[in-house]
């Protein structure tokens, strides 16, 4: 029935599934409803499960990964796992640290996915957001094409099987891929993409360049007050959404869902109920008419619910490009 293909291929020969499970967990969220969560996914179905140093979380989605390598569920081979550089670790002598940390937090020996979490580099420190005494962020300037040579050295090294990059624009991605000397391209651009952001510019560039666009934020957003405008509009209440789940009998989430994937976009979702993430797997069950994608291509409004806002004023903010 479907037309979409479980697995994309990676231009390193490596394959990615195209449904992925994120672990950022909001604040009001107790971190172990993350190992109960994973695990149901992994029960589900669920093989690519998305994560960061940054979101303090991989000791959790670790534990419950092994869990179910344990119980005999699955291998560690079935299991697509992906890190992220984050911003305070881009000079290039720190890169393998903030890998090593995430690989022993969450006890894996290699992970499947490394990217850099954001193009923007952030002074090294134990803070997630180092500032000074009068609140300004203490930006760093590194060379992208420094932090990605310490990449690739990941890579070589095993730590990583695949290297990308998240929230890049075309020409911070382009800086990479026109490097001299460039041993390995990014296998991957992971952005915030939705049918309200549906990101058809960086999808084509990238489909040109044979990179994978990976998609977050698929369903709108957690709408933490922390980093997203509580007077965006809630996506999952759209109408011409919520008519179109009536039509195919599903539920808005899985049509949001299932568009992105017909545009052949990996794309990542998350629930904390059980029932919920057990009906993401009918996601492969029904297929969007072309006349249909083409009115979801009409919602597109260009609006980001994640504007990367705690970044504000650093040089290489990606967001003021057009894509």
């Amino acid at each position: 029935m479907s037309s979409v293909p479980l697995r994309v291929a990676l231009n390193d020969g490596h394959f990615i599934p195209i449904l992925g499970f994120g672990t950022t967990v909001p604040n009001k969220v107790p971190k172990d409803e993350l190992i109960k969560a994973t695990k149901i996914a992994i029960d589900a179905g669920f093989r690519h499960f998305d994560s960061a140093y940054l979101y303090g979380i991989e000791e959790e989605a670790g534990q419950a990964i092994r869990s179910k390598i344990a119980d005999g569920t699955v291998k560690r081979e079935d299991i697509f796992y992906t890190s992220k550089l984050w911003s305070t670790f881009h000079r290039p002598e720190l890169v393998r640290s903030c890998l090593e940390a995430s690989l022993k937090k969450a006890q894996l020996d290699y992970v499947d996915l490394y990217i850099i979490h954001f193009p923007m580099a952030l002074q090294p420190s134990d803070e997630l957001f180092p500032r000074d005494e009068h609140g300004n962020l203490l930006v760093d300037l590194v060379n992208l094409c420094d932090t990605w040579e310490a990449m690739e050295k990941c890579k070589d090294a095993g730590l990583a099987k695949s290297i990308g990059v998240s929230n890049f624009n075309r020409r911070q991605l382009e800086i990479i891929l026109n490097k001299p000397g460039l041993k390995y391209k990014p296998v991957c651009n992971q952005v915030e993409c939705h049918i309200y952001l549906n990101q058809s510019k960086m999808l084509e560039y990238c489909k040109s360049k044979d990179i994978a666009l990976v998609a977050y934020c698929t369903l709108g957003s957690s709408r933490d007050p922390l980093w997203v405008d509580q007077s965006s509009p809630v996506l999952l209440d759209d109408p011409v959404l919520c008519t179109m789940a009536k039509k195919y009998k599903q539920t808005p989430a899985l049509v949001a869902i299932r568009y992105l994937l017909q545009r052949g976009i990996v794309t990542l979702a998350k629930s904390f109920k059980e029932k919920r993430i057990k009906e993401m797997m009918q996601v492969f069950e029904f297929q969007l008419t072309s006349e249909d994608m083409k009115v979801l291509d009409g919602l597109n409004k260009n609006l980001r619910y994640n504007s990367a806002d705690y970044f504000n004023g650093h040089p290489n903010h990606p967001f003021t490009d057009e894509y």
